[in-house]
């Protein structure tokens, strides 16, 4: 199985691509990681140097020279080193195969795409050898990267700060590709309106407490902030499965802890049916929230 899976080339103060790899592998987290790739190298300027975005399984790295950047999704437990070996030598071959006058003054993207054949040779080089070629010294890899670590890249944070508008993203450059949160589902539909018929529910229930039980009862005044509680969490779930939110994998399951938390609280003012209910509806909820994933849109390029 190759380990170097994807290579790309772009420039760094507007992310134009300049070429990249032929796709010989294709897997839901594959083409999830190429987007956050895109997504990264329209920001480059951001990030000089070297830099590394793990992503589940995946991870990204990338380095920038002379105004290119050189990029990579390689697999988790694929060295580190190794990885920065194949950018430099990419580097290499890239410089010395174009002007940098040239580079900084084409306007379409993919200008270089030829160069794919020499990403190729050299992919292969990597993914069936356990050391670069001779024009590398891994022992000044290792060295650079012992002194100056590579800068960890968080991905939500890139994802927010590059902008974030009713579950789109949008980027910069008129041709970059915009980014979305996947279209909703069937089941997503039906998760947010029972999420809708339960915050409902809970709502009633605690303006109905604070309004006549408030004053008499230390446990009723408990009662009605688990109701609250429970309709925050519940619009608290619809938003997050509408919209693209920062650290979204760790709110999700914090909106259904809460949730179990306070309907194992209102246990026998609800019966045990009730509960599941409530329940089942939040963990639907949060299950579709972290399944929903962004995709990409890509623009005209006109090539």
């Amino acid at each position: 199985m190759s380990m170097i899976l994807f290579a790309y080339v772009a420039r760094v103060k507007d992310g134009l691509p300049l070429s990249a790899s032929t796709d010989f592998e294709y897997s839901t987290e594959l083409q999830e990681c190429k987007m956050h790739l895109k997504i990264v190298s329209k920001m480059l300027g951001q990030f000089p140097g070297r830099g590394t975005v793990k992503n589940n399984q995946l991870h990204i790295h990338f380095t920038s020279s002379q105004g290119v950047a050189y990029m990579t999704i390689c697999c988790s437990y694929y060295p580190t080193t190794m990885a920065y070996c194949f950018l430099e030598e990419l580097g290499m071959e890239f410089v010395s195969s174009f002007e940098v006058a040239k580079i900084q003054l084409v306007s379409r993207p993919y200008a270089f795409l030829e160069f794919d054949n020499v990403i190729q040779k050299i992919k292969w080089h990597y993914n069936h050898s356990n050391r670069p070629s001779l024009k590398i010294s891994v022992t000044n890899i290792q060295r650079e990267l012992k002194v100056t670590p590579p800068r960890q890249v968080n991905l939500d944070d890139i994802v927010v700060s590059n902008g974030t508008l009713n579950g789109h993203l949008h980027l910069c450059s008129g041709s970059a590709p915009s980014y979305r949160l996947e279209i909703v589902s069937a089941l997503g539909i039906l998760s947010v309106i029972l999420n809708i018929v339960c915050g409902a529910l809970n709502l009633i229930r605690g303006v109905h407490l604070i309004e006549h039980n408030f004053q008499d009862s230390n446990e009723e005044k408990g009662s009605a902030v688990a109701f609250l509680v429970a309709f925050i969490s519940c619009a608290f779930q619809c938003y997050l499965y509408l919209f693209y939110v920062s650290a979204r994998t760790i709110k999700a399951p914090v909106a259904l802890v809460l949730l179990f938390i306070c309907n194992l609280y209102l246990f026998g003012l609800r019966n045990i049916w009730q509960i599941f209910f409530h329940l089942g509806v939040a963990c639907l909820s949060t299950q579709q929230i972290l399944s929903r994933r962004m995709t990409e849109r890509l623009a005209d390029c006109g090539v």
